[in-house]
């Protein structure tokens, strides 16, 4: 099967915590270490898709929101229940905070099975539980 994205590309504030902050949760879910350069570095999914985080010279200095028009939050996946829980125990470490957690894990709805986290600038993602 072919995959449906072929790469995003996130502009941070700051590389250094944006590193730290994606690059442990990428590689919880079995995303790899691809490339890194004074400006970027990226992970790679196994089945291709990579994501670039980027402190670009051209970006304005306003701050990430993802209430605006643009990019609300990424949705990734996981086929591992156990690992969803590993996770939620251990984001606050490594920056990120856990979003609607009086209702995990359905906070989606009650047949959606998900952890929905939030990091230092805003950005969201949310862990689906693949059925």
């Amino acid at each position: 099967m072919s995959r449906a994205v072929h790469h995003l590309d996130l502009w941070v504030s700051n590389l250094a915590v944006a590193e730290a902050e994606w690059g442990w949760l990428l590689g919880e879910l079995g995303w790899e270490a691809d490339l890194a350069t004074e400006s970027g570095c990226s992970w790679v999914h196994p089945d291709g898709t990579y994501l670039f985080l980027e402190h670009s010279p051209d970006q304005s200095d306003v701050r990430h929101d993802r209430m605006r028009p643009g990019l609300n939050h990424l949705a990734l996946l996981t086929s591992d229940r156990a690992l969803l829980g590993r996770i939620r125990a251990e984001s606050s470490a490594h920056g990120w905070h856990e979003m609607y957690a009086d209702r995990y894990p359905h906070a989606g709805g009650d047949e959606h099975v998900a952890l929905y986290l939030e990091n230092s600038e805003d950005f969201e993602v949310e862990v689906v539980l693949e059925p």
